[in-house]
């Protein structure tokens, strides 16, 4: 049996999901699809087509974000494998028969990954969050589209549920499952992620993130990127723009309450000097963000003002994250049942409290 876990905040896309994969459950000999409603607040049942009654399960999440839905999915399942997708994908008319196809692997083959397409729209250069979404087409194991062998979810825990977003938790997933000995390949069938609306302030909101990857640097020291296959990011430069800007600030604010004119006169050199710094990095990557984009006057202001805001959010957010998870005990995986896991999936610690 193949299981199909799809965690859920009942957003539209999920009936455009649930359409593409009516009439093609039929194609797999066994399967079933558990989605898992994870709403904060009960708004409503999920409506869920007639086509795909017989083989759905509705299961009810904690709103505790998609790591400890996707673990409810998996440990509810009946199939040797679990084909993970997000409730934002739509596949392909071939997927199912392709999904079939892809988990005709090898014993030792632990995770398959399916094609994650991102249509960009013709005719123009595309956004930054545009941009952002299609990266998904590059991405390494990522939960858009990843089947798992059950065995191997369970010998390594499942999903960190310290990670309460969508980023990282996927990547982190497959590190452990393939230092468990499983590998991991990519598939043939493709689900489409298309570019969903938003805010024009969406990357300032995305800077959250950095606490994730504090939580990464906890539990994996120094090389944590490059053992999870994850690439270079611009933290230094953040770092440096920030103590820029603050120098800056401080400077200008010591000079005026300092009445020693020669302390005035250093204090307004450093702070002019601390100023120049800043301004040359947040150019430097307003143009990197700015030059392969549209570059329309409502990109270009939205590039102007992010980019300024994106270093000391991105350092703020770093910063908190590694001060709730100083003292997480590393290589500790978090279940559902507040247990930390070894390799073989047997309790080993408490779990460290969330943070407040």
């Amino acid at each position: 049996m193949i299981s199909i876990v799809v965690p859920t905040l009942g957003r539209p896309s999920l009936a455009t999901l649930l359409d593409a994969l009516s009439g093609q459950l039929a194609e797999l000999p066994e399967v079933e699809l558990l989605l898992v409603d994870d709403r904060p607040d009960d708004t409503g049942e999920l409506a869920v087509p007639g086509t795909l009654a017989a083989y759905t399960k509705v299961l009810t999440g904690r709103g505790a974000g998609p790591a400890a839905a996707r673990n409810l999915g998996w440990r509810e399942a009946r199939g040797r494998w679990v084909a993970f997708l997000d409730d934002d994908v739509v596949p392909a008319p071939d997927w199912a028969r392709r999904l079939r196809d892809d988990l005709g692997v090898a014993d030792r083959v632990g995770g398959v990954q399916g094609a994650v397409v991102v249509p960009l729209p013709a005719g123009r250069r595309p956004t930054d969050w545009e941009r952002a979404t299609a990266g998904l087409a590059e991405g390494r194991w990522i939960t858009a589209d990843m089947a798992y062998r059950r065995a191997a979810l369970a010998a390594v825990g499942g999903f960190d549920e310290r990670f309460p977003r969508a980023y990282r938790e996927d990547a982190e997933l497959a590190h452990r499952v393939r230092l468990a000995g499983w590998d991991l390949v990519r598939g043939r069938r493709q689900v489409t992620h298309p570019v969903r609306p938003e805010s024009r302030w969406v990357s300032l909101r995305t800077q959250r993130g950095n606490a994730d990857d504090a939580l990464l640097r906890r539990l994996y020291g120094r090389t944590w990127r490059t053992q999870l296959d994850l690439p270079p990011g611009r933290r230094t430069r953040h770092v440096a723009v920030t103590a820029a800007g603050v120098i800056a600030l401080a400077g200008l604010a010591l000079r005026a309450v300092d009445r020693s004119r020669r302390r005035r006169r250093v204090l307004g050199v450093v702070a002019g000097a601390a100023a120049l710094g800043w301004a040359a990095g947040t150019a430097e990557f307003t143009r990197v963000r700015v030059a392969p984009g549209p570059r329309s006057p409502d990109e270009v202001s939205t590039m102007l003002a992010t980019s300024a805001l994106i270093p000391p959010l991105a350092v703020v957010h770093w910063v908190g994250g590694w001060w709730r998870t100083r003292t997480v005990p590393t290589g500790a995986p978090v279940t559902a049942d507040g247990l930390a896991t070894t390799g073989g999936g047997s309790p080993r610690s408490p779990r460290t409290p969330e943070p407040a």
